[in-house]
């Protein structure tokens, strides 16, 4: 076989030889050096040589194969462009070097959860942020968008929960999981996400901030932003709180210090000199979380738990958890460090609310209308041909009118105007009309209900309406204050026959809770304040 191989070349080198110079030059230097590689058109070559010619036809085909190797060797050289390619026969050709680089925009399937345990899956790119997901939610299910939707990280197994933040990129929060971990995306409202930039004296309490420099006069909440998104400055939240001793299972009552380079705490008393402060935690690597169950999972000695934990993924032993007093000092701890934290890009969220890097986010987009809303118009039946309202001034009091009509009917549904003999089906239909409504809770405890406040915001005006767990025939309308959550019960009161509620002993009497809840959604009346935002439980 390599006898053959050797004649074949040869053969054909002292015939392209004869006839061309380029060729002889060609064929002796891949004489000289013994390697074919070197010839491209060698394997080719190669192959007509060793393969005999059909008999009577050897000498046709012996000139059409002399005059097309010549043909060959007369085309100037030309460098190969895939020197790859001329490697062994072993060598797979298809190697990876030969591929186009994959795209580096990738896909991948995340869940996210509602309240109510529901989920759907979304394929999202590997940039996508958490504001970008929020908004691709609110445009598959219709929802009105207030810039109060939230994407949380909650880890069940050791009882935490935190706000991810709108540029925060949500592939690279799922990298930090581990593998046995059941970690889940929820999709719920935050009212009091960014209620610090609208509202910051609820948020900064003047026996917890102090300054590192002198300040001239009194210094407003809004100027205590302002240092804290300033590099220059910085504020000083201080205070007690229980710290959780590194592996024991007791708590420590300590002075804290918040500064821009980290936590510290004082070793004696309320002492700030640099030598009695010992550094606690950095945030710069660190995410700041709120526990859930902070008695009942780590012993602490109140409900108002949170916690600093690595942004890698790291066990229970890596976590410095803290615990303050009550619900007001520990938004504090937990605002202060987000803004030192994320500073001005917490304060461009909240000016910017559609700025998303994936683009799954448009300006485009009307921020308060849901796309049902979008594509609907005013309309008029009441001639023989229905007709496109397009006057604004007209369409209003259209829709003034048919309000009036519509709670018209209500009223005489329910009986208020009607005869006795239909109060009995007025009060059915009186007591199961609010079980429609997104803001009524139906036997829900007063520890739930706290619970769905604090989970979207202790915000002025947050609420719902549940049922009495002393009085079954009572209601009970929880909301958000000042920072605390407040009840008042609701009364029904009795007169003539007909059934009313009131939350003044009578003095405002409404014949349903829908009637009440929107009569404190415009007054104020008895209640601290209006009502301003339901909860609500949501499903995807």
């Amino acid at each position: 076989m390599t006898t053959s191989l050797q004649d074949g070349q040869s053969a054909a080198g002292r015939a392209a030889a004869r006839d061309s110079p380029l060729a002889a030059q060609v064929c002796g230097a891949a004489q000289g050096r013994g390697d074919a590689r070197d010839l491209v058109p060698a394997p080719w070559l190669h192959a007509r040589a060793l393969l005999p010619p059909p008999d009577g036809t050897r000498g046709c085909a012996a000139d059409r194969r002399k005059k097309k190797d010549l043909d060959v060797l007369e085309m100037p050289s030309i460098p190969n462009p895939f020197p790859e390619l001329c490697c062994s026969p072993f060598t797979s050709v298809l190697s990876a070097g030969l591929f186009p680089k994959a795209n580096s925009r990738k896909k991948q399937v995340i869940k996210v959860y509602s309240e109510d345990e529901t989920s759907r899956a979304l394929e999202v790119p590997s940039d996508i942020t958490a504001r970008d997901v929020c908004q691709l939610l609110i445009l598959k299910n219709h929802y009105i968008d207030d810039h109060s939707w939230t994407l949380f990280e909650h880890l069940p197994h050791i009882g935490l929960e935190r706000t991810i933040e709108d540029h925060e990129l949500v592939i690279e929060v799922l990298s930090n999981w581990g593998m046995e971990e059941e970690n889940k995306l929820y999709f719920r409202k935050n009212y009091a996400k960014y209620e610090f930039f609208k509202n910051p004296m609820y948020f900064f309490p003047e026996h917890m901030v102090s300054f590192a420099t002198e300040t001239n006069g009194e210094i407003s909440p809004t100027q205590i932003l302002q240092i804290f998104l300033s590099s220059s400055t910085y504020p000083e939240i201080h205070g007690f709180l229980h710290a959780k001793e590194q592996g024991k299972k007791s708590w420590k009552k300590i002075y804290f210090l918040l500064r821009r380079s980290g936590l510290y705490f004082s070793t004696k008393g309320t002492s700030k000199e640099p030598r009695h402060l010992q550094f606690f935690s950095e945030f710069g690597n660190s995410d700041i979380y709120v526990s859930l169950a902070g008695k009942k999972k780590h012993g602490a000695p109140t409900n108002y738990g949170f916690c600093f934990k690595p942004n890698k993924a790291g066990g229970p032993r890596d976590l410095k958890m803290l615990c303050a007093e009550e619900e007001q000092s520990r938004t504090c701890w937990v605002t202060a460090i987000r803004l030192l934290k994320y500073g001005m890009q917490l304060y461009q969220n909240y000016m910017h609310p559609y700025q998303g890097r994936s683009g799954c986010s448009s300006q485009s987009i009307s921020p308060m209308r849901s796309i049902s809303e979008n594509s609907l118009v005013a309309m008029d039946f009441s001639g023989q041909k229905s007709r496109v309202i397009e006057n604004p001034t007209e369409a209003l009091s259209v829709a003034v009118e048919e309000g009036l009509a519509w709670r018209k009917k209500g009223c005489l549904r329910l009986g208020t105007h009607g005869s006795p003999t239909a109060s009995s089906q007025s009060c059915a239909t009186n007591m199961a009309i609010h079980r429609s409504q997104p803001w009524f809770h139906h036997k829900i405890s007063r520890e739930e209900a706290q619970r769905l406040i604090i989970q979207q915001g202790l915000v002025d005006g947050v609420f719902l309406v549940r049922d009495s767990q002393s009085n079954p025939k009572t209601f009970v309308l929880s909301m958000s204050h000042g920072q605390k959550i407040k009840h008042f019960q609701i009364i029904p009161v009795e007169d003539d026959g007909e059934m009313f509620h009131t939350l003044d002993d009578g003095h405002t009497r409404f014949t349903d809770l829908i009637q009440l809840v929107e009569f404190y959604q415009l007054n104020k009346g008895v209640l601290p304040c209006k009502l301003k935002h339901y909860c609500a439980r949501i499903a995807l």
